[in-house]
């Protein structure tokens, strides 16, 4: 074990006069024996003992004495805490006032030379002074989305995907504030596979990182392929130590998006639109009993969107002059799809074909719809609001 600078310092001074007269055959047993004590490289502990006789002592600094001594951090701390533990350049010119005040209504008891120091005192040696005491009152930081955390995701573009297999997904969260973002509302959290355009929907109290993690580990493990990647925007809901650990332990490839390109999470900004605006619309909806009333909803959406709901995959884009032609693919069920795959287990396909066979479209549509009239009802009621017509033929179940 290598000793301390002190003790190195001893060994030295009584080794280096013995170092220097000593013939070439007992240096190399002493050098030997000082680097196994001190632990110095054998160049360094060569060139200490060759030249530890010149070297000058250490110039001795000039001890002051302390002028702001316990007292006045007493003082200045009592001070400080009942001006709500402003910064130093704040605090100084207003100790000439605030002192006097404190002391006459008998908060702050000084003597005299004490309360000289305290209106006297700086900015800097304030700060300085109540350096430790304003470590113990910051609060703990709400994210730690910050760059060393952004830096270790990588980005992922839109011409960085392969959509040629499923397993590589999109996340995103959809909010139904009603165009006003102050308090609380609730969201849906919208997981989607670029390859088969599978989706997974999820109602979430609020954008706080322990609800979107909890239910973004919950809708996980029902997508019925196994997972390769993820993908999300650069949100503090998703960029967060937790979804980068269970990433981790579960073998998931963790990326997101550039800032301000939607384009990059091209599927589920999609999805957004089409399946969570489609079936909710953009009201604002808050509370346990409306985010239980998502999720009720949600659970018949995407069975109907994933086995009955066919859509179109680009499979050409080109451009001639200003007009740009795009070519797409035959329109097939999120099913379908992943049926198509080749590498897709013959387990999977039967689950996924047990399932198709016991499902009726029909009776989805009207489940969709009575949980879309109970959702608008409640909200509606809540706010004072007309609640909107709905489609009586689709609540008879005559479609």
């Amino acid at each position: 074990m290598a000793l301390t600078l002190q003790a190195r310092r001893v060994v030295t001074k009584g080794t280096f006069k013995r170092y220097q007269k000593a013939p070439k055959k007992e240096k190399t047993k002493m050098l030997n024996e000082y680097v196994a004590l001190t632990g110095y490289t054998r160049h360094h502990a060569s060139w200490v003992l060759r030249t530890w006789s010149n070297r000058k002592p250490p110039k001795r600094t000039r001890l002051r004495p302390r002028i702001y001594d316990r007292k006045v951090f007493e003082a200045l701390r009592k001070v400080w805490i009942v001006c709500d533990c402003i910064c130093g350049k704040r605090l100084a010119p207003y100790l000439k006032e605030i002192v006097p005040v404190l002391i006459a209504h008998n908060e702050l008891e000084v003597d005299t030379e004490t309360r000289q120091k305290l209106v006297r005192i700086s900015a800097a040696t304030i700060d300085r002074l109540l350096a430790p005491e304003r470590a113990k009152y910051l609060l703990k930081p709400r994210s730690r989305a910050g760059p060393a955390l952004m830096n270790r995701i990588p980005v992922k573009t839109f011409s960085q995907w392969d959509r040629t297999r499923p397993g590589d997904v999109q996340v995103d969260l959809v909010e139904h504030n009603g165009g006003d973002p102050r308090g609380e509302y609730a969201c849906t959290l919208v997981i989607t596979d670029v390859y088969s355009g599978w989706t997974e929907l999820a109602g979430v109290r609020n954008k706080a990182q322990v609800w979107v993690h909890e239910a973004l580990k919950c809708k996980l493990k029902e997508v019925p392929f196994p997972l390769k990647g993820l993908h999300s925007d650069g949100g503090k809901e998703f960029i967060n130590d937790h979804l980068e650990r269970y990433c981790e332990k579960e073998g998931i490839t963790f990326t997101h998006s550039r800032p301000y390109k939607k384009n990059d999470n091209f599927c589920v900004e999609q999805k957004n639109g089409n399946v969570v605006r489609r079936a909710v619309g953009y009201g604002r909806h808050s509370g346990e009993r409306e985010v239980s009333m998502l999720n009720r909803l949600y659970e018949s959406l995407r069975l109907y969107v994933n086995y009955f709901q066919p859509m179109m995959k680009l499979a050409e884009k080109s451009r001639t002059g200003s007009k740009v032609s795009k070519r797409y693919d035959e329109a097939k069920t999120p099913y379908r799809r992943l049926l198509e795959y080749t590498e897709v287990s013959p387990g999977l396909k039967e689950l996924l074909n047990r399932r198709y066979g016991a499902l009726n479209p029909a009776e989805l549509k009207r489940e969709i719809t009575r949980y879309q009239q109970e959702l608008f009802t409640y909200s509606s009621r809540r706010r004072g609001i007309r609640k909107p017509e709905m489609d009586k033929t689709l609540l008879s179940g005559r479609i």
